[in-house]
């Protein structure tokens, strides 16, 4: 497994880059804008996960975010590092298309585990047993990591496709934002706005074909058309 971690403070990439060592990955390191967008297009798919500083010399950790979710990998995982406390700035982030965020000061140890989580969870869907999910005209193929919509690819961040699986493969269930958190994301605590800002992204991703309705109250739930159908 080999993570990009972009920061403009040399410390901080020293003591993350041990930590992520010492869970046996491979680290790649840049310290502002131009750098990083250069290592990104250089070490192609050798990039696993990208860790991104948000106050980073530009383009920051928020527009490189944007570029990747519009450029040749947009499904490649995306955990960002920011020092602003606000809950705007932080969903300004997730609706960048971030699948995690770290506020600093934070924990290293914290930070391996997050990665650890992502890349865990995008290797878990990419692995399930379900050939293809279907409901209407919405489909997921795990195994390739693309999901559809009338039959137009849709490009979905690593967190809002596992969001859309895990609904797909629970119909007609209702998951409160801490179990959603728990379930696709592997938390058992964290911002309970990261399960909303996704799950208002996703809707707007598969367009009038969502089926995602807000149970008030209990949380969220996949409705199905009644002609879904899930193939093994």
């Amino acid at each position: 497994m080999t993570v990009l971690i972009a920061d403009d403070d040399p410390v901080v990439r020293e003591v993350v880059r041990r930590y992520l060592e010492r869970d046996g990955m491979t680290v790649r390191e840049t310290d502002d804008g131009p750098s990083t967008v250069a290592a990104l297009a250089d070490l192609g798919d050798e990039i696993e996960l990208a860790v991104l500083d948000v106050m980073m010399p530009a383009p920051d950790g928020i527009e490189i975010c944007r570029a990747i979710r519009s450029g040749p990998r947009p499904e490649l995982p995306v955990i960002l590092l920011t020092a602003l406390g606000d809950e705007d700035d932080r969903v300004l982030g997730l609706e960048a298309g971030a699948d995690d965020y770290v506020t600093k000061p934070f924990s290293p140890r914290e930070l391996a585990l997050r990665v650890a989580s992502v890349l865990r969870r995008t290797k878990t869907v990419r692995d399930s047993d379900e050939a293809v999910l279907r409901d209407g005209g919405i489909e997921a193929r795990p195994a390739f990591r693309l999901a559809l919509v009338d039959g137009t690819p849709v490009d979905l961040t690593p967190r809002e496709f596992d969001l859309l699986v895990f609904l797909l493969q629970h119909p007609q269930q209702v998951f409160s934002r801490e179990q959603l958190l728990a379930q696709v994301w592997g938390w058992d605590f964290g911002d309970l706005s990261t399960v909303t800002v996704h799950i208002k992204r996703l809707r707007a991703k598969l367009g009038e074909r969502h089926r995602i309705e807000t149970v008030w109250g209990r949380g969220y739930a996949w409705a199905r058309t009644g002609n879904g159908a899930t193939d093994a």
